[in-house]
């Protein structure tokens, strides 16, 4: 409130100021007639405690004009138009009819955006279920072939639906309709599920897996921490040019996938979960988009879960999922 006193003060200034000229002049008048001092006190305190009644009834309007406004918590409720006090004096109300006009103005382009955003969602997943049919015919038409160009194109088919499956998950994060449902699930299968995706690399690249048995029983939704996994072992994997990958527990729920790739850069390492943020290895492969590691925090913090990474320049790469979370209950 010191902030609220000094402006009181300082937009007041022109009727103090007035009040005190008013005050001199009265004192000059009953000076000049030489009036008696009875009958100039009188008339003076009389209209001191009318000035004086005026002054706290201002102020309070003032008062309580101030502490409406400083409810407000941000844009949310300016526009919802209940929270603002009432108009008292003429500026008042044309500060109110502006902001009405802003309201309206956002109510609009809000609606614009909405339905943007609406048409945008239904083509992209329009075009990520069409993408799917060429895929699988040519998936089809691999099934049958071990080869090395085989198993490239079978890489390369892999990473375009994965590219296309971030483009869902982009789409459903922002959704009011996305189909969390949180279980008890087995994660061995959830490991498997994601390796298996990622087998013809493994045998064509000669890289090394190291997985044991996990025995843990992890809440969580399947479907979405499948994602996570499928992303984290997909990064492994394109900047690991030689030696393996490692899939283990740390504890009783924290799944650790760490590679022996080619690292981050200690300068990159605090922005790896920005969007867009590719850094040093961006330049490796061009065709990074900085998405990935974005969407795979996205989706953990929504599931409850953790995730972390560590890294050595040239010493490859550790990913911690902490999968365990008191507040989660399965259904």
């Amino acid at each position: 409130m010191d902030g609220f006193w000094k402006r009181y003060l300082r937009s007041r200034a022109g009727v103090f100021l007035l009040f005190l000229l008013s005050c001199a002049v009265f004192a000059a008048v009953f000076r000049l007639y030489r009036l008696p001092a009875g009958a100039a006190g009188y008339p003076a305190l009389l209209c001191a405690a009318l000035w004086l009644g005026a002054l706290v009834l201002d102020l309070f309007r003032a008062v309580r004009k101030h502490r409406t406004v400083a409810r407000l918590r941000g844009w949310e409720d300016l526009v919802s138009g209940d929270s603002l006090p009432r108009a008292v004096t003429p500026e008042d109300g044309d500060y109110q009819r502006l902001i009405s006009l802003l309201r309206e103005e956002h109510r609009l382009r809000e609606t614009e955006s909405a339905a943007n955003l609406a048409d945008m969602a239904e083509y992209y997943t329009l075009w990520a279920h069409q993408i799917k049919t060429p895929i699988a015919s040519m998936r089809l038409t691999l099934q049958n072939e071990d080869s090395p160009a085989a198993r490239r194109l079978e890489s390369d088919l892999r990473r375009i639906e994965e590219y296309a499956e971030m483009v869902m998950v982009f789409l459903r994060l922002d959704s009011p309709g996305t189909d969390w449902v949180l279980r008890a699930y087995d994660l061995d299968g959830i490991v498997r599920g994601a390796v298996r995706k990622f087998s013809a690399e493994f045998v064509d690249r000669k890289l090394r897996l190291t997985y044991a048995p996990l025995q843990t029983t992890v809440v969580t939704d399947e479907k979405w921490l499948s994602f996570v996994v499928e992303q984290v072992l997909s990064n492994a994997l394109k900047y690991t040019p030689r030696g393996g990958i490692t899939i283990a527990m740390e504890g009783e729920s924290t799944l650790v996938i760490s590679d022996t790739g080619i690292g981050i850069a200690p300068e990159d390492l605090p922005r790896v979960f920005e969007k867009g943020f590719t850094g040093e290895n961006g330049r490796v492969d061009k065709r990074a988009s900085g998405i990935g590691l974005y969407l795979c925090r996205r989706v953990c913090t929504a599931l409850g879960h953790g995730i972390s990474v560590e890294s050595k320049l040239g010493a490859g790469t550790r990913v911690r999922l902490e999968l365990g979370r008191e507040e989660l209950r399965p259904e």
